[in-house]
């Protein structure tokens, strides 16, 4: 990442170190139903340039698997099967952790680590979870009552709604912050503040360091804060496309080394998705894309993934593994692709949503700021 804040953006990726578990060696146990016998993989996950690392490889056979692996510190792994899309995170805060699942029931209430940091996690995740529901769910009256006549008052009280909702979504993270226990969970809390001055969470960002100040994860990332709201802002770049400018033109190669245009995609809705094989944050970011995609990808809708790799085997292994289905560019330049001086942005993920005309409409979209813009362009 190129700034603290596009590091904060999506903490699934996230790795913090604790004084919770300091014994080295941890074990995972896993019961899981209805699925096939299959390897399956223990990842960490890292909240830098480091692509997740394979740090063990099991079978799992009759639904059991065991998983182990060495970690001095508290940190985010990931279970991920080699038949199935996506995976389970977890925090490693025991020396044996239980994981039951049933892949019929992937929802977030399903699969179960057994330990306090990863109860806190799910715990986390179902309420923001509920928060963006409830957003979806207003944005799709809204719609609705926009086809009807002599609606204006029930619109106005739906947006209000709205508005009232996105303020609580914003004070839950930042109190969560303020209070969490756990020093990773707290940081994965970090990946949901886009949105939220960064003036606003500096005493938050101060909390944490002096709840967790043998934390090293926390002191990095509380110093790179730090040093990011004491530079004084960069002038804004010339011609950097934003909302409601059209979309500059992308030509790059594909996988199979065709070229491929943006410009071929209009008349569609498309979310141009600037990522690479190498960001965590990216990578913690696509089940999210995954389940906005496959929801409105018969709707006149769909990605462009344009990533800023440089290997070509570690971008296409990047797209398999993480069941990227849509079209994907790249000039294989790093961050001298000649996507970043068309779109001006200085950190990854970062996206565009595009009109059918080829207009920018949002920007920086991630999480559930990511299905609640297309619910409202794209109702139900």
């Amino acid at each position: 990442m190129k700034n603290i804040l596009a590091s904060l953006v999506i903490c699934f990726t996230l790795v913090g170190c604790s004084d919770k578990t300091k014994s080295g060696e941890f074990t995972l146990t896993g019961d899981m139903k209805n699925t096939p016998d299959q390897r399956v993989f223990l990842e960490q996950l890292f909240f830098s340039e480091k692509a997740p690392e394979v740090v063990d490889t099991g079978l799992l056979e009759k639904g059991k698997f065991v998983l182990s692996a060495v970690s001095p510190e508290q940190s985010l792994y990931r279970v991920r099967l080699e038949k199935n899309d996506g995976g389970f995170i977890f925090i490693n805060d025991a020396k044996a952790i239980n994981f039951t699942a049933d892949l019929n029931n992937t929802n977030l209430d399903g699969p179960e680590f057994n330990t306090r940091a990863n109860r806190l996690l799910k715990e986390f995740l179902l309420n923001i979870a509920n928060i963006s529901n409830s957003i979806t769910q207003s944005n799709s009256k809204i719609e609705n009552l926009r086809t009807t006549k002599n609606n204006d008052s029930a619109v106005a009280i739906e947006s209000a709604k709205i508005a009232e909702l996105n303020n609580r979504f914003k004070t839950y993270i930042t109190k969560y912050i303020d209070t969490a226990s756990e020093p990773v969970v707290a940081m994965f809390a970090l990946g949901y503040t886009r949105g939220i001055d960064p003036s606003e969470l500096k005493g938050s960002l101060t909390a944490m360091a002096n709840r967790f100040p043998d934390h090293q994860g926390v002191v990095g990332v509380v110093n790179q804060f730090n040093t990011m709201v004491a530079q004084p802002a960069p002038p804004p770049a010339p011609n950097v496309p934003a909302v409601g400018s059209m979309a500059p033109d992308i030509t790059m190669p594909d996988v199979n080394g065709k070229m491929f245009s943006l410009s071929e995609l209009k008349g569609k809705y498309v979310l141009v998705d600037f990522w690479a094989s190498w960001c965590g944050p990216c990578r913690g970011e696509n089940p999210n894309l995954v389940t906005a995609y496959n929801k409105y990808k018969n709707k006149n809708f769909t990605v462009l993934g344009v990533s800023l790799d440089e290997d070509k085997d570690k971008w296409i292994k990047a797209i398999k593994d993480d069941k990227l289905a849509w079209k994907q560019i790249s000039d294989l330049k790093q961050w001298s692709s000649a996507a970043v001086g068309l779109y001006g942005f200085d950190g990854i993920p970062y996206n565009v949503l595009l009109d059918p005309d080829g207009k920018i409409i949002a920007t920086s979209l991630r999480g559930p700021d990511l299905h609640t813009k297309l619910a409202e362009v794209m109702p139900d």
